[in-house]
């Protein structure tokens, strides 16, 4: 008979109720990972700001969602209070040489936001526009040489979704923490904005990104199609942005490599420590 690996991960949604595509996503990566590796996988989920749910550190591996609003005016909030302490528990708990194997979290997006907040990497604020499309992201050599990244070309393409970005980056605090800017936005050389940080390791064990690496073709393409976002998109930015969107979608070198290589890769490494325990 033979040994079949039980993995246990913890979803953080952070979506605070509102529909959305990130979380059948992360769902569907995770449970397609798991078959593809013939591991038994126990997903549980954990509405994060509507009832206050953190997981505790009887999990393997932790995905934290994006979700909407503000990453700045939820400070102090019951939810973000107890999501932060969460952050430093679970880093506390990686920190204690005893510890093993380590728990390793991806922060998406908004979590991405409030991770960077907490450790003061950077300024977190809202941008002047809101950034949604697909976009080039570009690594910089530290995301070169990152597991995650790895099979990724320079630039790789992502669903970018927000309101709000970090920049600025703090480098003494970054170097202080043992932290890695992985990937900035793309240059835009018609306005004289810094370009945001896209990706970053905050540890060995906490990664994160302000795209949205587990967005898929087909949730996206209905999520466009929706009428109010086709209107948003058309009003905003024009009919031939919300075509070429469309069209980025179908392109297999662009979400779809992005979607099939960046969380799965997040979870082989990080299963890789429960194969050696």
């Amino acid at each position: 008979m033979s040994y079949v690996m039980k993995v246990r991960i913890a979803i953080l949604d952070l979506n605070a109720g509102y529909p959305n595509q990130g979380m059948r996503c992360i769902r569907e990566i995770v449970n397609q990972w798991g078959e593809a590796n013939s591991y038994n996988v126990v997903l549980d989920e954990f509405d994060v700001r509507q009832n206050n749910e953190v997981p505790g550190l009887d999990y393997d591996i932790y995905i934290s969602s994006g979700g909407p609003g503000s990453p700045l005016e939820s400070e102090g909030e019951e939810w973000d209070t107890k999501f932060c302490h969460w952050i430093k528990q679970v880093e506390e708990y990686s920190r204690n040489i005893a510890n093993y194997p380590k728990k390793n979290v991806f922060f998406i997006c908004h979590s991405f936001q409030i991770a960077s907040r907490y450790y003061k990497v950077g300024n977190v604020c809202q941008r002047k526009s809101t950034s949604f499309g697909v976009f080039p992201i570009h690594m910089l050599q530290d995301g070169c040489n990152e597991t995650v990244f790895e099979g990724l070309h320079d630039p790789f393409y992502a669903v970018d979704s927000r309101d709000y970005q970090v920049i600025e980056p703090n480098h003494n605090r970054i170097k202080q923490m043992g932290a890695s800017i992985l990937a900035i936005e793309k240059e835009r050389l018609h306005v004289p904005y810094e370009r945001a940080i896209m990706s970053m390791r905050f540890n060995d064990w906490f990664i994160g990104s302000q795209f949205h690496p587990e967005a898929d073709a087909i949730g996206m393409s209905m999520y466009l199609q929706r009428d109010d976002k086709k209107k948003t998109v058309i009003e905003n930015h024009g009919e031939a942005k919300w075509k070429s969107m469309l069209e980025h979608l179908n392109d297999p070198g662009k979400i779809l490599f992005t979607y099939r290589h960046i969380l799965p890769n997040f979870l082989n490494s990080s299963v890789a420590e429960l194969v050696v325990s």
